[in-house]
C-alpha cells in the first residue's frame, strides 16, 4: 500500500467510503467485513458521516473499533445533515425536531436548508459527540462539515463565513479538548463550480478564516471533494482566487497546504464499462474496473481516494490497482489533455 505522509499522519491511497447501503444488520455486517480486511491490506483511511445509513455506518465502525486498536485506523466523519436514526421510531419526525433540536436553541426553523443542512454551533456540537457515542471512540481524526455550500440557498456569502467562523471556533476547541485532531470541509458542488456560482466556495476565505480562528497552528487541513474520469473540473477549472490570481483546485490545495480526500471516483459505477483494449493499455490496466481508479490515483495533487463498498469481492479487486504502477504526471497530462 502506497502511503501519503501528511502533518502527523500516514494515509494509505486508498480509503473506504461508507454512503451506500440500507441501514439493516446485513449491510453494516459486510461493512464490518470490508473495513476488517481492508486493514489487512494497509488501508487505514475509513470515511463516514453521521447521516450515512441513518447513522448505521458510523455504528459499523464502532463496532469494528471493538476488535481493532483505534490507532491502527484514520477515522473522518462529517456533519450537517440532520441525520434520521434507525433505532429511534420516531412516528413524527417534525415533533421530534422541535422537541429535542428546536425547543433546546441547538438551531431554528430558520437554520435548516430545503435539504436538511444546518451549520449552527450548537448543533455540529450535538452531531459531533453524537458521532463520537456511535463510532464508539473517543476521537476523530479529521471532522468535515458536510456540503457546507447548501446554506448558502439561504443565506448570502457574509453570512455563511460568519457560520463557518462560529463553527471553526467550535471545532477548535474539540481539538484542545483532544477530541479531534484536524478539521476540514466536504463538499459535492461548493469547490468545484464556477466562481460566480451562488454556492461556489473559495478556500481562501475559508483558510483565512482557519487562521483567524486557530492562528499560524489551527487544525484546518483537509477537504474532500468528487474528482473522477466524468468531473474533472478540480484539475482543469481555474475557478479558486489566491491572492488575486486564479487557481484550480488541486492547486489552491497545493499553495494552502490542504490535504485531499477524493470521493465518488466510480461515481457509484456510472463511470464503469467496457473500456477499449487501447484504452486499458494507455492506463496500464488490464481490468475495466481498475481504469477510473487509475486516473484518479495518478493526478497530482491527490491524497486519499475514497472507494465506497460494502461487499468484500469488490474490495478485494480495488485493491490490486496497488500491484499496478501509477500513470506518470507526463503520461496523465496526455491522456487529460487528449
Amino acid at each position: 500500500m502506497i502511503y501519503k505522509n501528511f502533518m502527523d499522519m500516514s494515509l494509505s491511497e486508498l480509503g473506504i467510503g461508507t454512503y451506500l447501503g440500507n441501514p439493516d444488520r446485513e449491510t453494516s455486517e459486510r461493512y464490518k467485513q470490508v473495513i476488517k480486511t481492508a486493514i489487512t491490506f494497509g488501508i487505514n483511511v475509513v470515511d463516514t458521516a453521521i447521516n450515512y445509513r441513518a447513522m448505521e455506518s458510523e455504528r459499523s465502525i464502532g463496532e469494528v473499533l471493538q476488535e481493532i486498536e483505534r490507532d491502527k485506523m484514520i477515522i473522518s466523519t462529517k456533519g450537517g445533515y440532520f441525520p434520521q436514526d434507525a433505532r429511534l421510531n420516531i412516528d413524527n419526525i417534525s415533533r421530534y425536531i422541535q422537541e429535542n433540536f428546536i425547543d433546546k436553541n441547538l438551531f431554528t426553523k430558520e437554520d435548516i436548508t430545503p435539504y436538511g443542512n444546518i451549520l449552527t454551533p450548537s448543533y455540529i456540537d450535538w452531531s459531533f459527540e453524537k458521532s463520537l457515542e456511535n463510532l464508539n471512540t473517543n476521537y476523530v481524526d479529521v471532522y468535515f462539515l458536510h456540503n457546507p455550500e447548501d446554506q448558502l440557498t439561504i443565506c448570502d456569502k457574509e453570512r455563511f463565513y460568519r457560520k463557518i467562523w462560529t463553527v471553526f471556533r467550535l471545532l477548535e476547541g474539540k481539538v484542545s479538548e483532544g477530541k479531534l485532531r484536524y478539521y476540514g470541509i466536504a463538499t459535492w458542488n461548493g469547490l468545484r463550480v464556477e466562481y460566480s456560482h451562488k454556492q461556489h466556495i473559495n478556500l481562501e476565505d475559508i483558510y483565512n478564516i482557519a487562521m483567524e480562528v486557530g492562528g499560524n497552528n489551527h487544525h484546518f487541513r483537509f477537504v474532500q471533494f468528487p474528482y473522477n474520469v466524468a468531473m474533472v473540473e478540480a484539475y482543469k477549472l481555474k475557478n479558486q482566487k489566491i491572492d488575486g490570481e486564479f487557481y484550480t483546485l488541486f492547486e489552491a490545495c497545493e499553495k494552502l497546504g490542504l490535504y485531499t480526500y477524493i470521493s465518488a471516483p466510480l461515481f457509484q459505477g456510472r463511470v464503469l464499462r467496457a473500456f477499449p483494449e487501447e484504452t486499458k493499455r494507455l492506463f496500464k490496466v488490464e481490468k475495466n474496473s481498475h481504469l477510473p481508479i487509475q486516473f484518479v490515483r495518478s493526478t497530482p495533487g491527490v491524497g486519499t481516494v475514497l472507494i465506497g463498498t460494502s461487499h468484500t469481492e469488490h474490495l478485494l479487486e480495488n485493491v490490486e490497482i496497488e500491484k499496478i504502477p501509477k500513470l506518470t504526471t507526463q503520461e496523465f497530462e496526455k491522456i487529460i489533455n487528449m
